[in-house]
């Protein structure tokens, strides 16, 4: 760059500005994808597909909570219309100094806790108060705190320490808190007093719709971990304010109501005027959710059988979270449409219409590798076969009517799905499973009428009694009629004509034949016809004639029989499943169920897989001197026993560093440097875990860890 400056100078030139471009996850989606073609198709699908989902959910989860927060609130109310009455009988006198308190049973799945309880607070806010408070253990470790919390919370405003408070003594707590409760008192009866007054938070606005005077909830997302002095000194210093606000508490539980009386004494439990809320149970909140998001059609998206059993053992086995449950589904979702180039035909069955017409020579080619396709192919004519494997225009009509096939594979499995699951849920041992995803699976795994589970579960209905018999075909009469299922009509009438011959069903008298026979043997008194009568009676027993309910029982079993040999068969079966099933559980495994035991001793053991560094890549069984220390000292860790004495393991050590340093010169500095980077080295293994200083031997370390997991 030139200037037209006569004098001679230094001059600045500043850079055009460039303004960094920012990716997206569209963009990763695309640049990280070797099949490029179609992917931010693909990605779109996925976003929409996901958006409906989530939308379903948080309808799942307010319809699930809406049975509780009616409870809560008309508790609330009934606390509401006792302060507002203020009567002078002693007994309500005495209920008026008690604190309304809700305890709320949430359940062990802490991480779904939060999601319930900030819909608790938008209920709230939303028609009862605007003055709802959240508070967390984690945020009050001290009384001060805890306060200045509320009112922050309250006022709108961040909590503001106080220098002045530095260095009083313990006496000079009391009044404070006393000010603070005084102060909040003072705020309440100005701001209700106030009510078309500008305030300084908008949410906090009172509006017409809001309690008059609207109370002030304070909720303890998770009442086990506050300290058990603050939730003590709190209860009793607003206990003595209560007459002045309406004021009520919701205590978040995770293990047991009885959890209140072990942080509270009698003399401050007794301030309370404490009534028990119970949520859904996590497992019945993750059946509804799989039966909204799986065990239906609306979504075309499906999960395998080892995919679902991952994400089911997880739930039951670590967390018992369902929101992490949904987490696990997305992505699920993700890496289908993410590795899978014909996912861009997940979609609504109409939209798969129209892409199959635009589907390019490769995208043809990839249907024709799928082992379903190539399976579909083998079974027809060879003139078919040719057309298939040649032309395209054949590939994507055929493509088109599979599609329609595996769409109304979907409506009719679900229902019957639903039918089998009726008969075999109340059935003793369970053989089937007790919930409906334990039938799910097993029909996704193989033919479920070809293990000994149904065959045991079948002989056990064939043993229903007349009634069960009704219940059970009328649910079934119910759950085909509310599926979108054409082609199960001629179900739904066969199944009411059962109905109809079971209710007009008589008894028959089948005790005639045996009344004569007694007769017979009350007339004979020969003990060689009396014992030849006997076993004609006993032979005539096995072989009776079955009744009209039994032949009916029958025919009823059998033909539930037919419809699940019919109708639930396997997806491996269908033609083009790979389109909307997901079956890869190893990534879903890594990313969920971590195992860090494991990820350690691969990065210790072999630090190239993690670095990427040429020159850290060695042999198996090899020490490379230019590995990072750490690995060094791992790796002789490795070849010892029990007890590992530190003064040969830090020759071994001094060993291999050498022999990246021979350069070196001063040999005294050179042991020093190495002697220090040894003793970080074990200091970081005794950090991770992986050893510990023992007793027995003063100048020994004691090895924790054996093999790699």
């Amino acid at each position: 760059m030139t200037t037209c400056s006569v004098s001679k100078g230094c001059f600045v030139f500043k850079p055009e500005s460039k303004k960094r471009k920012i990716s997206s996850t569209a963009d990763y989606f695309c640049e990280g994808n070797n099949d490029s073609e179609d992917s931010e198709l693909r990605f779109d699908t996925c976003q929409l597909l996901w958006k409906q989902i989530k939308s379903e959910t948080e309808q799942l989860q307010e319809d699930l909570n809406k049975k509780l927060f009616d409870n809560l609130i008309r508790f609330l109310r009934q606390s509401h219309s006792n302060f507002k009455e203020k009567k002078t009988e002693w007994a309500c006198r005495m209920k008026s100094n008690e604190i309304p308190a809700a305890a709320l049973v949430l359940g062990v799945n802490v991480t779904d806790h939060d999601p319930t309880l900030r819909s608790l607070s938008e209920a709230l806010q939303e028609g009862v108060t605007p003055f709802v408070v959240s508070l967390r253990s984690k945020e009050c470790p001290g009384i001060k705190h805890l306060l200045q919390r509320l009112m922050a919370q309250l006022m709108g405003s961040p909590p503001e320490a106080d220098a002045s408070e530095e260095g009083e003594g313990p006496w000079a707590l009391p009044t404070r808190l006393h000010r603070s409760v005084s102060s909040l008192t003072d705020w309440y009866r100005n701001r209700t007093k106030k009510r078309d007054t500008d305030t300084p938070c908008k949410n906090q606005e009172i509006l017409p719709r809001h309690w008059e005077p609207p109370p002030v909830v304070v909720i303890f997302k998770d009442m086990e971990s506050f300290p058990t002095k603050v939730l003590q000194d709190f209860i009793i210093i607003i206990s003595q304010c209560i007459r002045e606000f309406h004021l009520v508490l919701i205590f978040g539980i995770a293990t047991s109501p009885m959890i209140i009386h072990k942080l509270l004494p009698h003399s401050v439990s007794s301030l309370l005027c404490i009534e028990l809320f119970q949520s859904l149970s996590c497992k019945d909140h993750l059946s509804t959710v799989i039966d909204k998001l799986l065990l239906t059609s609306q979504f075309p998206f499906k999960l395998s059988e080892k995919v679902l059993q991952v994400l089911i053992n997880i739930f039951l086995y670590h967390d018992f979270s369902v929101q992490n449950f949904i987490k696990g589904f997305q992505l699920s979702l993700l890496e289908h449409f993410y590795f899978q180039p014909l996912s861009v035909l997940c979609c609504d069955l109409q939209e798969s219409r129209k892409r199959i017409k635009f589907l390019s020579h490769s995208q043809c080619e990839n249907i024709r590798r799928l082992p379903s396709f190539r399976r579909f192919v083998e079974s027809q004519a060879s003139e078919k076969q040719t057309a298939l494997l040649t032309d395209d225009a054949s590939l994507k009509e055929e493509t088109q009517a599979l599609l329609q096939d595996l769409h109304t594979y979907h409506e009719n499995y679900f229902p019957i799905l639903g039918c089998l699951h009726a008969f075999t849920a109340a059935l003793p041992n369970y053989p089937l499973g007790k919930q409906i995803r334990e039938l799910h699976c097993a029909c996704l795994e193989g033919k479920v009428w070809e293990t000994e589970d149904y065959e045991s579960a079948i002989q056990l209905v064939r043993m229903l009694a007349k009634d069960e018999l009704i219940a059970i075909l009328k649910k079934c009469v119910e759950i085909i009629t509310s599926s979108s299922a054409k082609c199960l009509g001629s179900c739904t009438e066969k199944l009411e004509e059962y109905l109809g011959q079971f209710k007009n069903l008589e008894a028959a008298d089948d005790q005639d034949e045996t009344v004569s026979s007694l007769k017979e043997i009350q007339k004979k008194t020969d003990l060689y016809r009396l014992q030849k009568t006997l076993l004609e009676m006993k032979e005539s027993r096995r072989l009776k004639k079955l009744t009209n309910f039994e032949m009916l029982r029958f025919e009823v079993v059998d033909f539930i029989d037919s419809l699940v040999r019919s109708y639930l068969v396997p997806p491996e079966m269908q033609t083009l499943y790979e389109v909307m099933y997901f079956g890869m559980a190893s990534p879903v495994r890594e990313h969920l169920n971590a195992a860090p035991r494991v990820a350690i001793h691969t990065a210790l053991n072999n630090p190239y897989f993690y670095l990427k560094n040429e020159a850290l890549e060695s042999d198996a069984g090899c020490i490379s001197n230019s590995a990072p220390d750490i690995c060094i000292a791992y790796k002789l860790h490795l070849e010892c026993g029990r007890l590992i004495n530190l003064v040969d393991w830090l020759e071994a050590f001094s060993t291999v560093v050498i022999a990246a340093d021979q350069k070196s010169t001063e040999k005294d500095q050179m042991e020093e440097i190495i002697h220090a980077r040894f003793i970080r080295a074990v200091s970081e293994l005794e950090f991770l875990g992986f050893i510990k200083p023992t007793k027995q031997k003063t100048d020994h370390v004691a090895r924790l860890t054996w093999g790699s997991c």
